[in-house]
């Protein structure tokens, strides 16, 4: 097959794969964000994975671009059914999701560093697993408003994009097969996710207060 016919083959795959791709992770990334369920980094790392096996232009800027808006307008509403639910006379199921989502100890640590470090304190909760809801909790019960919990959450989204693209591209760049890129990349982000639980029950079962 010559060069051509190999690069005729390639770009409308590739340019299907994009015309899925983006707003399939946009889309998940959104409703993870909502709901709290759907691994948004793996998702993330994956779509890194197959964007640095294309020869596509952007393609890893255009994954940025889609995972950290898809995750900063999944918090913005999240944030804002919350408020609402704390306005509200019955309360809100969305506000008992992240309740329930936030375990009371959590929550202290939560509130005792948004008191110390502030806005620090949501670009980190991004990146610590588990972490993003009891500060946003935190946020509510503090009464922040709207715009300053957007602000500080803006850079918040930035990062944690960042951060499991560069784990995506990690993978990508050891195999040559992208399917292989992404086991990897999904595998690291799971062990990622579950290292501070493992140590959590490890301190506990040595009788660590």
């Amino acid at each position: 097959m010559t060069p051509l016919a190999v690069a005729a083959t390639v770009v409308p795959a590739e340019s299907t794969q994009q015309a899925i791709g983006y707003p399939s992770l946009f889309l998940l990334v959104l409703i993870g964000a909502l709901v709290p369920v759907v691994p948004t980094g793996a998702l993330v790392s994956s779509a890194a994975v197959v964007a640095f096996h294309q020869t596509a232009p952007f393609s890893l800027a255009l994954v940025f671009l889609t995972a950290s808006t898809a995750a900063f307008l999944g918090d913005a509403i999240l944030y804002w059914l919350g408020r609402r639910g704390m306005g509200s006379k019955n309360g809100s199921r969305w506000l008992e999701a992240i309740r329930s989502r936030a375990p009371e100890d959590r929550l202290a640590r939560a509130q005792r560093k948004l008191a110390d470090h502030d806005v620090a304190v949501l670009v980190l909760s991004r990146l610590v697993p588990a972490g993003r809801l009891p500060v946003m909790l935190a946020c509510l019960l503090a009464k922040w408003p709207m715009r300053r919990f957007a602000r500080g959450n803006l850079p918040a989204c930035l990062a944690w994009a960042v951060t499991y693209q560069l784990i995506g591209i990690l993978g990508g760049s050891l195999f040559e097969e992208p399917w292989e890129g992404v086991v990897a990349a999904v595998a690291l982000t799971v062990l990622i996710s579950a290292t501070p639980t493992v140590w959590r029950r490890v301190r506990r079962a040595g009788g660590a207060p």
